[in-house]
Order: structure tokens, then C-alpha cells, then sequence
């Protein structure tokens, strides 16, 4: 199984998709990819222009992608796909349409027992989680269920913050993963920072990026990792 889950698409001041546009080239490889899109989390964005901007970033470093949403059989599709990448955008629309469309079998197949390259960024990984309970997003539709992939036993918690902008007395993102603690006792949930990702390949985990991660567990106090640690821990 090979997955690349990204934090987020793009950094303040830099264009879309440009920080990881690298890491996604090294991981599709040198051979040219022509990837299937889920563009399935935008929601104020047509999935036509969706894809030519990912098109565009992905043309840049050598390889394409098609979106789903031109397909009569969103399933076959999926079948027949060189590497799926999925955007980022409304985890719940996402979900939805995934469920909707009887994608949750097939995408596991093609990454699982295909070995087929996964690529997600933001609702992207939440998409690869156990469920997508630990998404950032209002729940603007409802998602036929919580269960997502389950590409990876533990829960991402995408754009990890630290503290509340200034002026905010609500609650901090720790607060809420802790509530999510609470109710998901034996749950791991790694708050992966913007700029950073995991790489997932030969059945280890690895966290690319400048940045720590930070990582929840119940009854343990939250503590943080660097890119030079081991988060292999995280796959058991």
C-alpha cells in the first residue's frame, strides 16, 4: 500500500498545490501517471474547474489526472485507475458522494490488493482515516455514515493548530481531539501541521515536512514528534 497524505494544498503566499507538487512527483515516480481525481469535496467550485487546477499543477511536474465525474461508472473507474488522488475541500460532500457512488470498496481494493499509488490532501486524508470524525468542517450534508477507507488504523486531524487566533475564547483544536479522545478510547490521532504529510509505502509511516506532528492518544498526555521520529507505531 502506497499513500501520500498531505496536510493541505497550499501554503499562505504560494500557489495552489506548489509546496507538495515535488513530493507528488517523486511519488508517482518518473514515469508519466494519469491519475483519476475525486474532486467530490468541492463544493463552491465546479468539479470541472477542480480538476484544471489540479490538471494544471500536476501537468507541471510531469503527470496528469481525469476526474471522475466524467465517467458513466464512477465504480469502473475506479477500477481501472492508475493512482487515485482526492481533494481537498468539504470532508462531508465528499464522503457523501463517495458513498453514494458505492466507491468504498472499490478505491480500497485498488490500494490495498492493486497496490495502486493513493494521493489525498486536507478531506483527501480524512478520506483514508477509520472514519472522518476528526475532520475540521461543518457537516453541511450528511455523509451516509462516518466510516471512510480505513487505508490507516489511526485518524489524521488535517491544518493542526496550536491556539486560537487572537480575540478567540472558544475552544482550541487540542480541546476537541481530546473530546474525540474521550468517545475513541484506542484511537490514535496525529495533528498533522499545513506544510507537512505522511508517506506511507513498504508497510512503514514516515512524516515529511519542517514541522512537528502532534500526537493524541487517551489517558496519555498529547506530545509531539519530529520527522527524524518513528511513527511506525501509528500502522499497528
Amino acid at each position: 500500500m502506497r499513500l501520500l497524505l498531505i496536510s493541505n494544498s497550499t501554503m499562505a503566499g504560494e500557489e495552489y498545490l506548489d509546496y507538495p507538487k515535488n513530493n507528488i512527483k517523486d511519488f508517482l515516480g518518473d514515469k508519466p501517471v494519469k491519475a483519476l481525481f475525486i474532486p467530490y469535496a468541492g463544493v463552491t467550485v465546479s468539479f470541472d474547474e477542480y480538476e484544471a487546477k489540479v490538471k494544471a499543477k500536476f501537468n507541471e511536474v510531469g503527470h496528469d489526472i481525469v476526474s471522475i465525474h466524467h465517467f458513466e461508472d464512477p465504480v469502473k473507474a475506479v477500477e481501472e485507475a492508475e493512482a487515485i488522488v482526492v481533494g481537498g475541500g468539504s470532508t462531508w460532500n465528499m464522503l457523501h458522494l463517495v458513498h453514494k457512488n458505492n466507491l468504498t470498496k472499490a478505491i480500497r481494493k485498488k490500494v490495498i490488493s492493486e497496490n495502486v499509488p493513493y494521493i489525498g490532501w486536507s478531506a483527501g486524508s480524512n478520506l483514508a482515516c477509520p472514519t472522518i470524525k476528526t475532520t475540521n468542517d461543518m457537516p453541511i450534508i450528511d455523509p451516509l455514515g462516518f466510516d471512510a477507507l480505513n487505508l490507516i488504523p489511526f485518524q489524521i486531524n488535517p491544518h493542526y493548530l496550536d491556539k486560537n487566533p487572537d480575540g478567540h475564547g472558544g475552544e482550541t483544536r487540542e480541546d476537541r481531539i481530546n473530546e474525540f479522545m474521550v468517545v475513541n478510547t484506542d484511537m490514535y490521532v496525529a495533528g498533522l501541521r499545513e506544510g507537512s504529510m505522511f508517506l506511507v509505502e513498504n508497510g512503514k509511516i514516515n512524516l515529511i515536512g519542517k514541522l512537528n506532528c502532534r500526537i493524541f492518544k487517551n489517558n496519555v498526555q498529547a506530545y509531539e514528534l519530529s520527522p527524524k521520529d518513528d511513527f511506525n507505531f501509528l500502522l499497528k
